[in-house]
């Protein structure tokens, strides 16, 4: 199996999870957890149910401090709030959608560009805001283009498949160019055809993914590496094929082989 990457090639990785431990009271749920996402790489996080995937989501967005161990970002300790992820160059998608149901499609994507349009100057229409608020409507536009939605630019959440909320979630978490993005359950209440067409999105992206996803089929079409977690610890990383055929995850799994059939 694939070991961890040493500690000489930490600046090569756009983020690196080391050590890292988390106690809630008396349950332990992540235990010395340790992983790597290169940029451009994809990289998957599966396991059972309760494994730990997302309270390691958790640590990363900045929602949950760990015990022991740190999360780094491009070399250096990454310490970021939540809600100011953005500013460091990190998005995450949610697991079903988070769309504002008040707002169009268009608006919902703006939504994640007045960092770059200005908020403040946007709200108190200020010299320049509607010039940015044009800018941000245009990057937005282009966005939701790129995922091939931009029929559905003015249209409210509600009144959309769920496959095509999805596209616009995805587009909401890309406008803002981040170099790392996190996908948590991406592929969730999707169709088969979504499914495929989600994950080429998926491997088309030249950024750094991290996802956590329990449909394997999505996990073994675009993840170079994947790894496994089960009670919080790591058990095995590896490329698809090599985690797939690990004893310790089908012993995870229930004996059930992790394949693209399941």
């Amino acid at each position: 199996m694939e070991a961890p990457p040493a500690v000489s090639n930490l600046a090569l990785m756009a983020l690196e999870v080391a050590g890292v431990s988390v106690r809630f009271g008396g349950l332990t749920a992540l235990d010395d957890v340790s992983l790597a996402v290169a940029p451009g790489e994809v990289v998957g996080v599966i396991g059972p149910n309760g494994a730990g995937k997302t309270t390691l989501f958790n640590v990363i967005c900045g929602y949950v401090r760990p015990d022991a161990g740190e999360v780094r970002f491009n070399g250096a300790p990454l310490r970021a709030r939540p809600h100011a992820l953005a500013r460091h160059g990190i998005a995450r998608t949610l697991q079903g959608v988070g769309l504002f149901h008040g707002l169009t499609a268009v608006e919902n994507v703006m939504v994640a560009t007045r960092s770059r349009a200005g908020t403040l100057s946007s709200l108190l229409g200020l010299p320049g805001a509607d010039r940015r608020e044009r800018e941000a409507r245009r990057l937005a536009l282009a966005q939701l283009a790129a995922l091939g939605v931009q029929d559905a630019a003015d249209r409210y959440p509600a009144s959309l498949p769920y496959g095509i909320q999805k596209r616009v979630a995805l587009a909401r978490a890309l406008v803002a160019e981040p170099q790392l993005l996190l996908l948590d359950e991406p592929a969730g209440g999707l169709g088969a055809g979504d499914m495929d067409e989600l994950a080429e999105l998926i491997a088309a992206l030249e950024i750094a993914v991290l996802l956590v996803e329990h449909h394997m089929e999505v996990v073994m079409k675009v993840c170079d590496r994947v790894a496994v977690l089960d009670f919080g610890r790591c058990i095995a990383t590896g490329t698809p094929a090599e985690v797939q055929r690990d004893p310790r995850v089908l012993d995870a799994y229930l004996g059930v082989e992790v394949d693209a059939a399941h």
